[in-house]
């Protein structure tokens, strides 16, 4: 794929099919659920959405920020088809989003890496936050009333 021919964008929604195809392609997509219900709450619930596509309007790449456009805000999702990877579709995807935030005022801009990517990241300008420690909430749901129903 000639690499002229791609184009990166800030948009406000995209076939819903193509992104869960992206999603899909990186393991990160639960195959129950429905691409139309989910994909364009994914797009309202973003600050920016980056999209590159092909001439044919396929898309073969994306990332998003999430951010309340004022303060911190973080990307992620930045997933390339695996057809077209290695072409510097994935820098200008983190390229797009970092100066969306930046024209916006965003400047606290973070993103929490999949192992052994740093050396992608920190060309564009990331490093890695030292005595900071990613956290996930891990708790199961409470049902029934019951509060003590936890994942520990």
């Amino acid at each position: 794929m000639n690499t002229e021919e791609i184009v990166v964008s800030v948009v406000t929604a995209w076939d819903a099919e193509q992104i869960a195809a992206l999603y899909r392609s990186a393991g990160w997509w639960e195959t129950e659920l429905d691409p139309a219900s989910v994909i364009p709450a994914l797009f309202t619930g973003s600050f920016a959405v980056a999209v590159a596509h092909d001439g044919n309007n396929r898309a073969v790449g994306m990332g998003r920020v999430l951010s309340d456009g004022v303060s911190d805000g973080y990307i992620q999702d930045v997933v390339v088809d695996p057809d077209c990877r290695g072409q510097g579709i994935g820098k200008r995807i983190v390229q797009l989003l970092t100066e969306t935030c930046l024209q916006a005022g965003v400047a606290w801009i973070a993103l929490i890496a999949e192992p052994d990517t740093h050396a992608f990241y920190e060309p564009l300008g990331f490093t890695v936050m030292k005595d900071y420690l990613p956290m996930k909430y891990e708790k199961l749901p409470i049902k029934n009333g019951d509060k003590t129903n936890d994942h520990t």
